[in-house]
């Protein structure tokens, strides 16, 4: 898998796309760190939380929002 890239939606939420520009997830400032909230979808398009391709890393932790380190982290 190519990185993922981050992309902020709020001082909050930060969406996380895979490299054809899908959502794979969202990380969410809670506290001192930020949690990746894994996101999926089902056959009729309905969202999944904690589904999709990265569901195995959901709630992984981090202390900062470095877009290399998180790309490598949550792809590992």
């Amino acid at each position: 898998m190519n990185p993922l890239t981050l992309h902020p939606l709020n001082d909050q939420v930060v969406r996380v796309l895979d490299s054809q520009g899908d959502c794979v997830g969202n990380l969410k400032r809670i506290g001192a760190v930020w949690k990746f909230k894994a996101l999926g979808q089902d056959d009729s398009g309905a969202v999944v939380p904690g589904g999709g391709p990265l569901t195995g890393r959901h709630n992984m932790t981090f202390d900062a929002l470095d877009e290399a380190a998180v790309s490598a982290a949550l792809l590992a």
